[in-house]
């Protein structure tokens, strides 16, 4: 009886471990990821709309059909990124997620307190060769350290009411997402 017990637990930890790696793994090992799908009807460093979400037709998991969506795929290999979605009257969130769909950073209007949610988007390694006065966030400068050089940033604008729908997409459509206008400036040379 002792041994079928024994039997019994052994199994199910077993199949507690299958399970969890599994699922740990599944993530890593899925070749239809978000970033893939997105691949090819997106351009790198650049804000492309997504169609409106219908039932059965839906791009990406999850979508609510009463916001706008737009994603920017990112590659920061060549540098820095300088983000800028202005506001709908309604809702605004920006989500930034890793290649592997790991979500590291959002905000939305209300946190931005601002018409415009404006960004710049680097690695690490990218933030820590800025000049030191220039490293120093102003109030009106975020800077957002990306975990990988690629990934996606994610849009929405909430329609209130179907009619409003328009006004969210025009507020998407105005978003840019690329290089920035004016390259980081220089570090001088110390004088002594």
């Amino acid at each position: 009886m002792i041994r079928l017990l024994f039997a019994i637990i052994g199994g199910i930890l077993l199949g507690g471990v299958v399970h969890l790696v599994s699922v740990l793994a599944l993530p890593r090992i899925a070749t239809q990821d978000a970033y893939s799908r997105l691949a090819g009807i997106t351009k790198e460093n650049a804000v492309t709309a997504l169609p409106l979400t219908e039932p059965g037709k839906s791009l990406l998991p999850f979508m609510d059909p009463a916001f706008a969506l737009a994603v920017c795929r990112y590659d920061l290999s060549n540098g820095p990124i300088k983000l800028a979605v202005p506001v709908s009257q309604s809702y605004t969130s920006v989500s930034f997620y890793t290649r592997s769909d790991v979500a590291y950073y959002a905000i939305n209007d209300r946190s931005a307190g601002r018409r415009v949610i404006e960004l710049d988007l680097m690695t690490e390694a990218q933030h820590a060769a800025l000049p030191e006065d220039e490293d120093v966030t102003a109030a009106d400068r975020l800077i957002i350290d990306s975990p990988t050089p690629t990934g996606l940033i994610v849009l929405k604008a909430l329609a209130a009411e179907p009619g409003l729908m328009p006004q969210a997409q025009a507020s998407l459509a105005a978003a840019k997402c690329g290089a920035p206008s004016e390259p980081p400036a220089k570090a001088s040379p110390a004088k002594r």
